[in-house]
């Protein structure tokens, strides 16, 4: 495994549509541990594979006990409706607002190439939409309704602490 660069906003890689995996192979399997890695050394809750280079559509995320691996997925349902923050490793130390749907159900391929699927409520559903549109070349600044300025941010994370 090894740790690989992550793009940043402006590299024109993380504005591509990234294509489909077909080979179930080694290097699939090597990529996947990859951004596996990449991903918590970044203390990231996930990743995709155009944020470090290669435009296949691979996602990893990190439900807190377990890293899921998707491979070709797509969203079969979404239900509901939250509003919260987000922040992307490909757009650092910048945050912003974005709704999104409070249930997702994914649809994905694992290393080996077999089909299942996932559900996801609150920030499962809310990392599975962001990481997806990344595979189609968006980011979430674009669907942000309020980027924070660093002050409303700090304000913002003191307030959760409060609460904690």
């Amino acid at each position: 495994m090894a740790t690989r660069k992550i793009l940043t906003e402006g590299n024109p890689t993380l504005n591509k549509l990234c294509r489909p995996v077909t080979a179930f192979d080694d290097h699939l399997a090597t990529l996947i541990d990859d951004m596996k890695q990449t991903m918590v050394q970044a203390n990231g809750v996930g990743l995709a594979a155009p944020q470090v280079g290669v435009l296949r559509r691979v996602v990893v995320v990190d439900l807190g006990d377990e890293i899921i691996e998707l491979v070709n997925p797509r969203i079969l349902e979404q239900e509901g409706e939250q509003d919260g923050l987000e922040g992307c490793l490909s757009v650092p130390e910048r945050y912003g607002l974005v709704k999104r749907p409070n249930r997702v159900k994914v649809e994905a391929q694992d290393r080996h190439g077999e089909w299942y699927e996932y559900e996801g409520e609150g920030l499962i559903a809310r990392c599975f939409c962001h990481e997806l549109e990344h595979l189609d070349g968006h980011l979430y600044t674009e669907r942000a309704y309020r980027m924070l300025t660093d002050e409303e941010y700090q304000e913002l994370m003191r307030q959760n602490e409060e609460e904690e």
